[in-house]
């Protein structure tokens, strides 16, 4: 009877051990198509970081809690992707004093390398947040 109890204990611990592995491997797929960027800096915007997603075939910015819209009068999304092509994309800003927090990328645009804040008002840029490496 022992031997029995002994034998489903290790298959249980077996099983634990497999079930365990499983889950890290997929926690560690999703963490790795997440990307943050360095914290924006500029004139304007200090402050807050930016993430790449991918979403099946669509890659989507998103900013952080902790960025803050900037005072400018037309603030918009812009990237520049890793041959320097600048991008400019959406308004930070929308009508009722809604927030852009997050874009979807065209599909012409092949990678980013930094994000930037945009004023198109006053043409200048009010900030920028670098990835460490162009993501793609």
């Amino acid at each position: 009877m022992q031997g029995i109890r002994r034998v489903r204990s290790i298959s249980a611990a077996w099983i634990s051990s497999a079930v365990a592995v499983a889950l890290l491997t997929v926690s560690a797929a999703f963490a790795a198509d997440i990307h943050t960027s360095k914290t924006f800096s500029g004139t304007t915007v200090n402050g807050g970081t930016v993430s790449h997603t991918k979403q099946g075939n669509k890659h989507v910015l998103t900013l952080s809690d902790d960025f803050k819209v900037p005072g400018s009068p037309d603030p918009h999304w812009q990237v520049v992707d890793s041959k320097g092509n600048v991008h400019r994309l959406e308004k930070l800003t929308i009508k009722e004093n809604k927030v852009n927090k997050t874009i979807t990328l065209p599909g012409y645009i092949k990678d980013v390398a930094k994000v930037q804040m945009w004023c198109a008002f006053a043409e200048v840029l009010l900030g920028e947040a670098p990835f460490d490496k162009p993501v793609k």
